[in-house]
């Protein structure tokens, strides 16, 4: 079986037979069950179920004609194992749809697309960052278990492209939820954002991997990253730090609440303090914006430059006019040897950063 450059099964619709037993769960009579415990078409959960299987075992073999197949709200689709080359979207009116990873492992469920903001369109032009998202979700109610949204573009295969932001998954809509989830990419990975500048889209994300170099988790949402893990890349393009950036919120002014992590990590696999924690983004749309970000009870690992874990995108939004802050970090990234380049929260305000505060009445947290 061949492997992509992130080293996932690449399987391409209609190729189902290629996926073997370790790939799909089986039946204890040896046999494949492409849907695990999730059952199959001919048992399915609800009328609104569709399933999605390469082979052609399910409803579609590909993740978009399932969603334009569903018509509507409430939808669930359950995914079998493979690589799902193509770019999806989800429009507003597809509300309260679910996307279920049959095998309850991301690794086996991965779509996946390799367009860049500098990657000419068919008709003229390129796509522009948003234009490059392999996965767009615009509906409320979403939520995800247990799949791999990535972005497999890579500097080094396009040397004369300057538009490098490449997103695996932009999500905009109120109350989406990703449960046991990766997201994988370079630059601008994870696009956590709204539909418009006055609407807040609460997002949750829990049990999930990210990993990139540069402004890798960004965007306006009020978004709680809860036991997560962040991993920074290597760069063989540069010749010293920084390498880039973990987060670059870009909170709207009007909004109180943008980024949490919370009871989280970050790792690298770049020297050590090669890496900002954030930078903040003011977009040039939204010069209002006051990005937002709170990391508190999670481990930095050495990547992180302890001395000075921020930086500005632009010297006109200089980082300390916006709302970072920290409390109760470990690790060697999390060090403070110059306090003041380390805003933190005191106990009193860290009570009102908590995934209750910033998703309200929402409680997408706990257990499948």
């Amino acid at each position: 079986m061949p492997l992509s450059r992130r080293g996932f099964l690449t399987v391409s619709a209609g190729a189902g037979a290629a996926l073997g037993p370790a790939s799909v769960p089986a039946r204890a009579a040896g046999r494949p069950r492409p849907f695990g415990r999730y059952g199959s078409p001919a048992a399915r959960l609800t009328p609104r179920t569709l399933y999605v299987h390469p082979g052609g075992a399910g409803d579609v073999t590909t993740v978009r004609d399932a969603v334009a197949a569903a018509n509507g709200a409430g939808h669930t689709l359950v995914i079998a194992p493979g690589t799902y080359r193509e770019t999806v979207a989800v429009d507003r009116t597809r509300t309260g749809m679910t996307w279920i990873g049959a095998s309850e492992n991301p690794r086996d469920v991965v779509v996946v697309y390799d367009n860049a903001a500098g990657t000419p369109k068919p008709g003229g032009g390129t796509h522009g960052t948003t234009g490059s998202a392999t996965t767009t979700l615009q509906a409320d109610g979403f939520t995800a278990r247990w799949i791999t949204f990535a972005n497999d573009w890579l500097r080094a295969d396009h040397p004369g492209t300057t538009g490098t932001q490449a997103v695996a998954l932009k999500v905009q809509g109120d109350r989406s939820a990703f449960h046991h989830c990766r997201f994988l990419g370079h630059q601008d990975t994870l696009y956590a954002d709204s539909m418009a500048l006055g609407t807040f889209a609460r997002q949750y994300f829990t049990h999930c991997y990210a990993e990139g170099d540069v402004d890798f988790v960004f965007g306006r949402a009020t978004a709680v990253f809860e036991q997560c893990h962040f991993r920074t890349l290597t760069r063989t393009d540069l010749a010293g730090a920084p390498y880039g950036f973990v987060f670059a919120p870009s909170t709207a002014g009007a909004n109180p609440l943008g980024y949490l992590v919370t009871r989280s990590r970050v790792s690298s696999e770049a020297p050590d303090g090669y890496y900002k924690l954030a930078r903040p983004w003011v977009p040039s749309f939204d010069t209002t914006a006051r990005p937002m970000l709170t990391v508190r009870d999670t481990r930095l690992g050495p990547g992180i430059d302890a001395v000075a874990p921020y930086a500005n995108m632009s010297d006109s939004h200089p980082w300390q006019a916006q709302r970072f802050a920290e409390y109760r970090n470990t690790g060697p990234g999390a060090a403070v040897p110059v306090p003041e380049n380390r805003p933190r929260l005191s106990r009193e305000q860290a009570r009102s950063h908590t995934r209750q505060t910033y998703l309200g009445d929402w409680r997408p947290y706990g257990r499948p």
